[in-house]
């Protein structure tokens, strides 16, 4: 249970890549230590992020190319200065105007050329010894993906980004004799994308541990599914089922709900559970070790597919013509908690959630969430309603895939505005202060609001639209919203109030 780790605490919802900063995209360089220094200073005990691995199709978090790797646009140019990876004008080529939106089609190559610029830098013997050494460490460390990954992005580029089922049959079906001709030909390339991740898991592994110095610990995310065109599927495609031409037989989504009229048509490969259970579930145990690596806590994205999914047949429009099928259950679940001792895991159980679903939850003790939005607008379902939580619960004003709250009361219909208003009467006058505080003074042990909610932001700082296939994870948090004052004070005083606060 979630309270056995920080009893009745508090947090903030903030994607590393909305952050603030000159280089068009937030990364894990000094505004990220800011960051922190304003949840301590808002008495906060949690930062909760989106998936950290690098970006594919959409530049979504959840549509990862690896599961385990790291997302190298996070890189932070002032910290390369700091190790003697570049000088102080390299970063220059990265520098883009600060506005409230992420350009990814400039950021990405901007990046890339700066992690190209501190390898060679780094293979010219810059860097101290000690850098050097934990190079060659963690290359050993996590070579179990890491030499799969670099390939897989070597080879990616080597054929202009084509998704692998696109390439020669000998690289797609990874023919290891095929693979041999070609591997000597990109080994530059693939040991540039191993050093892109050590910088990416060095900088990320200091900030975690400043943040723990602080009091503040991280919620991550694991979504339950791992993109089609991914260094995972690529490298594991047994673990996955596929056609003779190896594109899935059935993708992933869910069915029509509050999120979606027609539901959400993920487009993820299924995987072939009977095969995961033959390996005692190795390669799930691997990947939760590897995220509890960067997090305190995982977010399990879309908990409900363990016990049953929605596949939807492949070349589908929507995902409204799925069917349900079973998933693991149970037994997934206990080789995880077999092998590490404990599940430190949020199950979102959003949707269609069915007595099943709660009993493989509550059989584990792991909390669920309830999101406050849901309670009054929309879908309206009961169990939304705060006097009908329970302790083991994260409540959350809204999550990445709400719209603000300010952006969403101003679109409640009146039936809608009346209803709230009559179970927070403050929310007549302030709607969104009102909706923090009915998460802060519940029972649940755990209240998340997302920043753009703190900062009283509508609609235009929304993060995500499911459904929507442009326009998303783009929005960025403006550099006064890291000044003292501005809604730390506010937000401390309450979580004091509601006994929330840390230490």
């Amino acid at each position: 249970m979630l309270g056995q780790l920080v009893p009745r605490s508090s947090g903030v919802l903030l994607h590393p890549t909305s952050l603030p900063g000159p280089f068009g995209i937030g990364d894990l360089g000094p505004a990220a230590y800011q960051w922190v220094d304003a949840l301590a200073e808002a008495s906060q005990s949690w930062w909760q992020v989106l998936p950290l691995g690098p970006t594919g199709y959409g530049d979504s978090p959840y549509q990862s190319l690896s599961t385990f790797a790291g997302n190298t646009n996070l890189v932070s140019p002032e910290l390369l200065v700091d190790e003697d990876l570049a000088l102080s004008g390299d970063e220059d080529g990265c520098f883009l105007i600060n506005g409230d939106s992420i350009r990814y089609s400039d950021v990405i190559p901007r990046k890339r050329r700066l992690v190209q610029q501190a390898w060679e830098r780094f293979t010219a013997g810059h860097g101290s010894p000690v850098l050097h050494e934990e190079f060659n460490l963690f290359r050993e460390q996590e070579a179990s993906w890491l030499d799969s990954f670099a390939l897989f992005l070597a080879l990616k580029e080597e054929h202009a980004g084509k998704p692998w089922w696109e390439w020669p049959e000998r690289l797609a079906i990874r023919d290891e004799r095929g693979l041999e001709a070609i591997r000597q030909e990109v080994q530059p390339e693939v040991e540039l994308h191993r050093f892109g991740q050590f910088l990416f898991f060095r900088q990320w592994q200091s900030l975690r541990a400043y943040a723990r110095r602080k009091g503040i610990r991280i919620i991550g995310d694991l979504p339950i599914y791992v993109a089609e065109d991914s260094a995972d599927v690529w490298s594991n495609s047994e673990l996955f089922t596929q056609g003779e031409d190896r594109r899935p037989k059935l993708i992933a989504g869910v069915p029509p709900d509050y999120f979606s009229a027609t539901g959400q048509l993920w487009g993820n490969p299924i995987y072939d559970w009977d095969r995961h259970f033959q390996t005692g579930y190795r390669w799930w145990i691997d990947r939760v070790k590897a995220a509890l690596r960067l997090v305190d806590v995982i977010r399990f994205d879309h908990f409900r597919g363990i016990e049953s999914f929605w596949a939807v047949p492949f070349g589908s429009a929507t995902a409204e013509n799925g069917t349900w099928l079973p998933g693991p259950g149970a037994a997934l679940l206990s080789a995880i908690e077999n092998a590490l001792g404990s599940l430190p895991i949020i199950a979102e159980d959003l949707g269609v959630i069915t007595p099943e679903v709660d009993t493989l939850r509550e059989r584990f003790g792991l909390p669920g969430m309830r999101i406050l939005q849901f309670a009054f607008g929309g879908a309206v379902e009961s169990r939304f309603l705060p006097h009908r939580f329970s302790p083991n619960l994260v409540v959350y004003t809204g999550t990445h895939d709400n719209d603000t709250t300010a952006g969403w009361a101003e679109k409640l219909m009146e039936s809608e505005r009346d209803q709230f208003c009559r179970y927070a009467p403050s929310a007549c006058t302030d709607a969104v202060r009102s909706l923090l505080r009915l998460a802060w003074s519940s029972v649940a042990d755990l209240a998340i609001a997302p920043i753009q909610d703190l900062l009283g932001l509508g609609s235009l700082a929304r993060l995500n639209t499911p459904g929507q296939s442009r326009g998303n994870w783009e929005w960025r948090m403006n550099e006064k919203a890291l000044s003292k004052g501005q809604w730390q004070s506010w937000l401390a005083e309450m979580t004091e109030t509601y006994e929330r606060r840390k230490g």
